[in-house]
């Protein structure tokens, strides 16, 4: 039984290994993977049309940074948390979202997941 039911989390991130791992983490964990969204672009697309719970940001996609999918996520009142291999959320970011710093595993989603949605 997931402790988290059926959520639904937006996942942004361009590398399709990595999109894969956590769509798969997610399904173990009884969530709704929406995406991925590998583009600026199509983020922003889900992150403004889709009924979603939480979210998990990469900060840089492809070299474009994905901020302007947190302010939208932010506008609409969904939680969100960026990953990254770098080390820090970004400027504007740092006090409001979460970080899971990659590689990350099944048990630091299900943490991240626990911060954002209670």
């Amino acid at each position: 039984m997931s402790p988290f039911g059926p959520i639904r989390v937006l996942v942004v991130e361009d590398e399709p290994i990595i999109a894969m791992c956590l769509e798969d983490i997610l399904d173990a964990l009884g969530c709704i993977a929406i995406g991925p969204a590998g583009r600026l672009s199509e983020g922003l697309a889900l992150a403004e049309n889709e009924a979603l719970d939480a979210a998990i940001i990469d900060i840089n996609l492809a070299g474009e940074r994905s901020t302007p999918i947190a302010e939208m996520l932010r506008g609409r009142g969904v939680p969100f948390a960026f990953a990254s291999g770098y080390g820090a959320a970004p400027e504007g970011f740092i006090d409001e979202a979460p970080l899971v710093e990659k590689p990350y595993g099944e048990r630091d989603i299900e943490a991240l997941l626990r911060v954002l949605i209670g």
